[in-house]
């Protein structure tokens, strides 16, 4: 990850490391994050726009997974026909 525009306010419209930035975003939503890594997240998502957008876009999706998905309990003869189908296309 780059430093660039340091100070300046504004955020690059293209991330010169998108799969590391990424990969280091996704680690912190997920809560695998080392200890420096939230200075790190801060900066980036200052100064660059594809982050930043990724970021919010992943925790939205997060928050919607985690507030509306529930668990039910799913009717046994339809676990059986599902499984059945996956034979039948195998």
């Amino acid at each position: 990850m780059d430093n660039n525009l340091e100070g300046t306010g504004e955020r690059k419209l293209q991330c010169n490391d998108v799969s590391k930035c990424f990969q280091l975003l996704e680690s912190i939503l997920d809560g695998n994050d080392a200890p420096d890594s939230q200075e790190v997240l801060k900066s980036k998502l200052a100064k660059c726009q594809p982050c930043f957008e990724h970021y919010h876009l992943e925790a939205a999706i997060k928050e919607v997974l985690r507030t509306k998905c529930t668990k039910h309990e799913v009717p046994s003869q339809l676990v059986e026909d599902i499984r059945q189908k996956i034979e039948e296309i195998k």
